[in-house]
């Protein structure tokens, strides 16, 4: 056997990785959409939840976002908003929020002790202490949810070892490409790898756009307070709950994300951004996250296959394993119309994909919240400005 016959031989093995994590990913789907934890809740358990929603800016659509949280078919809740202070663009719409829903419990906050370096969790840090309820939900500003997503997230705490719930997310778009590109990844390459993380030995992280947990497991872990000066709250705060026997959950409801319109190279540095969060908190993942794309290795496999039919099998393969993935997770687990209208963006989205990890091994600046910040230790550090 030749070198040169050995290194394809190997080659072709490996490009076949990705086919095995698509198969896993449907299997993973179909496993957990099947499921439903709201009809095994006993019919009365509904404890009071505090929502906290750290504000900075405005986002596209905003007040309808807002608004699915008021429109919550739940019977006690609160809802607390912070924001860096009262010049933020987000306080009209906020106001006019309490205005239209005098029958919620809303509170717009201002200000925030400056605990740590991410401005996020110094907010999170004061709604929690002033928030009424023993269940906290933090969820991004940019988030929209249906009318039953309390009662799906306060279901599983009716079992006392858990410790956290969270849940996947789709996108909502204004149809620009480059929002496309990052939304569709929502549904299709970061949904089945938190699913197949979850049938192989569950999740031991949080998902930022929504995590939920009781004052109890906060405590337990420093509070909020802990996480001040870290780049992947998300991750840590699940991260250190289930290392204290806390499991953490995912809800089969999925939640939207509206995305804002933006150009190739903003959805470049977001996808950077979130590529970077998995390289600092979870180095070997994102070096695994190569075996998951299948893209750049079905274009490996064709170029060095023996003969062209086992190029057209490569190519083949890939395409409709990876559509299988996206409509069983996308569409038909987390009824995501996007996904269902853009499947023919699913290579474009992937080569997009391929780009953005090869950069997340360069030294990079992290760009957040209109600010610069280095990461040294899983944790933020201001850089200084360029000059």
């Amino acid at each position: 056997m030749t070198f040169a016959f050995a290194l394809r031989l190997l080659l072709l093995l490996l490009a076949l990785s990705p086919f095995a994590f698509y198969v896993l990913a449907i299997a993973a789907a179909r496993r957990f959409f099947r499921k439903s934890v709201s009809s095994q809740a006993p019919a009365n358990f509904s404890p009071p939840i505090s929502i906290l929603k750290p504000i900075h800016g405005l986002d596209r659509e905003a007040y309808e976002n807002f608004a699915s949280f008021c429109r919550q078919e739940y019977q006690e809740f609160e809802i607390l908003l912070c924001v860096s202070d009262a010049s933020d663009l987000a306080v009209p719409v906020i106001e006019k929020i309490i205005r239209d829903f005098p029958e919620r419990a809303i509170r717009l906050l201002t200000g925030s002790e400056p605990i740590g370096v991410s401005d996020k969790v110094n907010k999170l840090c004061r709604m929690a202490r002033e928030a009424r309820y023993d269940i906290l939900l933090v969820s991004d500003s940019d988030v929209r949810v249906e009318p039953d997503f309390l009662r799906s997230i306060a279901a599983h705490f009716a079992d006392p070892a858990v410790g956290g719930v969270t849940c996947l997310y789709r996108g909502l778009t204004d149809g620009s490409l480059a929002a496309n590109l990052e939304a569709v990844g929502n549904s299709t390459d970061f949904a089945p790898g938190v699913l197949v993380a979850r049938m192989l030995g569950g999740i031991n992280f949080m998902l930022g756009a929504v995590m939920a947990v009781t004052r109890a497991r906060l405590g337990e872990i420093g509070g909020f307070e802990a996480l001040a000066d870290y780049f992947s709250d998300d991750y840590e705060l699940g991260n250190r709950i289930a290392a204290r026997g806390g499991r953490i959950e995912l809800t089969h409801e999925a939640v939207s994300i509206v995305y804002p319109r933006q150009t190739l190279a903003e959805a470049f540095r977001h996808q950077l951004r979130w590529n970077l969060s998995i390289r600092f908190s979870r180095p070997l993942g994102h070096a695994g996250l190569l075996f998951w794309m299948g893209f750049p290795w079905a274009i490996l496999a064709a170029c060095v296959a023996p003969n062209p039919p086992v190029a057209v099998a490569y190519i083949i393969g890939y395409a409709v394993l990876r559509a299988a993935v996206a409509w069983q997770v996308g569409v038909v687990g987390m009824k995501d119309a996007l996904v269902r209208k853009h499947l023919w963006l699913l290579p474009l989205r992937d080569a997009f994909a391929f780009l953005v990890w090869l950069a997340s091994f360069f030294p990079q600046r992290i760009h957040w919240r209109g600010r610069e910040f280095f990461v040294r230790e899983k944790r933020l550090i201001a850089a200084p400005p360029r000059g």
